[in-house]
């Protein structure tokens, strides 16, 4: 709001300046950094395996105050029953993403519990598809989860953070959308549109007290990746992709991208023109 539009009258010769936004000194973390998760809230949407289940395990064992919500909650039973024993519990709340008036429901549970410090956003689906065998159903069901799932989680927390002024929003997106892949098609695109997003919101937030960061994982064994018939280069543990996402959110980073020895080379190829992108990618893919 400026000056004039508040209609403040400023005494002549006065040096009532407007506010000026808040300035980062060049070299600090883009976001605050998370060293202790004692007593945080922590809800992890889409964490039934994988990424999620590795990460919503290793901050329980950090102290967080973890609340798991997937459309399969059946498998983490065990795993909650024995947090409850020793003292720690873990909150499991059933949700599909594509279900708005669900996901609305279960934040305003979220909400009704006590405030909320941290969002991890690592819902997704995942079928490789090439334009030969281009199914339209399934281009729109990725969509409908890894993009779309996102937005509607956004509507219902955004408010949430905005209002006590403070929280951090993690997504998990892919290397696969920093450029086109074969058998990315479907993929590939909807996670583009979750690192824009990420980035965007950054922007949007900073001087809001929220933070806001984005994982680009590599290869990781998970259910998604077991169907992928082809050699995954530097393929890592779930473990050590929850390992290498909380030692960023200890630094403070909005980038969290891993294991560095191969996305360190995808961020170079981001930079190749087309015609030596498509090159290397036919020569070292076959595809």
């Amino acid at each position: 709001m400026s000056l004039q539009a508040a209609k403040i009258e400023v005494p002549k010769g006065s040096t009532l300046r407007p506010p000026s936004p808040v300035k980062r000194r060049w070299g600090a973390p883009l976001n605050a950094p998370i060293q202790d998760w004692r007593g945080r809230r922590v809800w992890l949407v889409g964490a039934s395996s994988g990424i999620g289940l590795a990460c919503a395990k290793a901050l329980h064992a950090a102290g967080a105050h973890v609340i798991v919500s997937a459309r399969d909650l059946g498998t983490l039973s065990e795993w909650a029953a024995t947090c409850k024993s020793q003292g720690l519990p873990v909150e499991l709340l059933s949700l599909d993403v594509t279900d708005a008036l669900q996901v609305k429901y279960v934040a305003r549970q979220v909400a009704a519990s006590g405030k909320l410090d941290f969002l991890l956003y690592c819902a997704g689906h995942y079928r490789a598809q090439r334009a030969t065998e281009f199914d339209l159903t399934d281009m729109l069901r990725h969509q409908d989860v890894n993009y779309n799932g996102l937005l509607r989680v956004l509507d219902a927390v955004l408010p949430m953070f905005l209002q006590q002024g403070s929280g951090h929003i993690s997504v998990v997106s892919s290397v696969a959308g920093w450029r086109g892949l074969p058998n990315g098609l479907a993929y590939g695109p909807t996670k583009a549109a979750v690192t824009h997003v990420a980035e965007t919101l950054y922007m949007d937030l900073q001087d809001k007290g929220i933070g806001v960061s984005v994982v680009n994982p590599g290869f990781v064994a998970t259910p998604l990746t077991a169907q992928n018939n082809f050699q995954m280069p530097a393929l890592i543990s779930p473990e050590q992709a929850a390992t290498a996402m909380l030692a960023g959110w200890s630094e403070g980073l909005f980038d969290i991208h891993f294991p560095k020895r191969f996305t360190a080379w995808l961020k170079l190829m981001r930079l190749l023109p087309y015609r030596a992108y498509f090159a290397l990618v036919r020569r070292f893919t076959g595809l």
